[in-house]
């Protein structure tokens, strides 16, 4: 494969979970939400906090998350996002769980 640490098990998971449902990704939005990565705002209080959607392909989830181990050996801000630190919020509001979970979709979906 092209991409660095992607076998044919990681990409074929992706690649079935977008030819099983063609209709549904019209947007990068899309495809995080088809596989269960999209931040999914919830207020608590006066705050405006996101946490992932876990609905969505649990194969594609998988298949993603194995990406994300595999860019944790070359890639500093993967690196730096998964530190052990409780995620804090960006300056978007967004969690830093939610926001590099949805760039990884969003750059294995291109």
């Amino acid at each position: 494969m092209a991409i660095k640490n992607v076998g044919a098990d990681t990409g074929g998971r992706l690649l079935v979970a977008a030819g099983d449902n063609p209709e549904r990704l019209h947007h990068e939005s899309a495809f995080a939400h088809l596989c269960g990565v999209a931040p999914i705002p919830f207020f608590s209080g006066m705050t405006n906090q996101h946490r992932l959607n876990r609905g969505g392909n649990l194969h594609a989830n998988r298949a993603l998350y194995v990406l994300a181990l595999g860019r944790l050996s070359y890639d500093e801000r993967t690196a730096d996002t998964w530190s052990g630190a409780p995620p804090k919020a960006g300056p978007n509001g967004r969690s830093s769980a939610a926001a590099s979970a949805t760039a990884l979709a969003r750059s294995s979906g291109s």
